[in-house]
């Protein structure tokens, strides 16, 4: 990475500087954001940094952290608990997740630093029309609904989300719904948000941080139970880099403080809805923000 930036809020005293380091992600929107903030924060804080974002698959930019052929990447705590240890069952408190996550781990050779209130994860939309209409607010609104009127819950769902057991088989179950299979469509996860935003489907899966919620207007419906996991986003480090440069912890807390639903819905939809490079969405936030200023 090549930025011109120096220190604002973060990185004065240059606690980074002689440190080469090598930062990943995986390859969607919200990913190539993160890992370009982390490293601008490096930048802005004395590192050398080497771009390793876009890696295709969450498995492989997690084997490139617990190998230590890369130094840091941001990373969900539910992936972690379900894909990566293993675990079927997620914990409900998003603080016990990350915690349950961040002892595992440390036989990885990977430290979890404290996590953000982004929490992607799954959800049921629609439209305002719709919602004017049915005034549901919370899927257990959206259960009651089905069983008053089966024919106005209509959803849009990708094969995937239609078939996990963290998906819609456990969320019927959590929430004593019964939908029937002609009222459930499966369709790619673009055409998901197209067909929501038109009433074609009363509702649609979506995911929580997607900048498609913002910008189409839809109202995400509240999983008062609590039912699926928590991936809440948190600075993922190889252990013995952190111990090398401890300074890392302190250079990326507050950002890491600053990220919630609200900012990622805002950034991602810079990337997929007006078509900007998500490098430069990272870059002039972190300016707005003020954590770093133009070199």
């Amino acid at each position: 990475m090549v930025d011109d930036v120096r220190p604002g809020s973060i990185g004065k005293g240059l606690p980074l500087k002689g440190a080469d380091l090598t930062v990943t992600s995986k390859e969607f929107t919200e990913q190539l954001i993160l890992g370009a903030i982390m490293g601008i924060a490096f930048e802005a804080a004395g590192a050398d940094v080497l771009d390793r974002t876009g890696i295709q698959g969450s498995v492989g930019s997690r084997e490139a952290v617990t190998s230590g052929e890369v130094d840091a990447g941001y990373e969900y705590t539910g992936t972690a608990w379900i894909t990566y240890l293993g675990n079927s069952e997620p914990i409900a408190d998003p603080q016990q997740q990350w915690q349950a996550v961040h002892d595992a781990d440390l036989k990885n050779g990977v430290t979890w630093l404290p996590p953000s209130r982004l929490n992607n994860t799954y959800a049921l939309a629609m439209n305002r029309a719709n919602h004017r209409k049915y005034g549901t607010k919370t899927l257990s609104d959206v259960a009651a609904l089905a069983r008053k009127d089966p024919g106005a819950v209509t959803v849009c769902v990708e094969s995937e989300f239609a078939n996990r057991a963290d998906g819609l088989p456990g969320m019927e179950k959590a929430y004593g719904m019964d939908l029937s299979a002609k009222n459930i469509t499966q369709m790619d996860t673009g055409i998901i948000y197209t067909q929501t935003a038109k009433g074609s489907c009363t509702y649609g899966e979506v995911f929580t941080t997607d900048g498609r919620i913002t910008s189409m207007g839809l109202v995400v419906m509240a999983d008062d139970k609590k039912f699926f996991p928590n991936y809440n986003v948190a600075p993922t480090i190889h252990t013995e880099t952190l111990k090398k440069w401890p300074a890392i912890a302190t250079v990326l807390d507050p950002i890491t403080k600053k990220l919630n639903n609200s900012v990622a819905r805002e950034l991602n939809a810079k990337v997929d809805v007006d078509g900007e490079d998500p490098h430069q969405v990272a870059l002039e936030w972190m300016k707005e923000e003020g954590f770093v200023r133009e070199g």
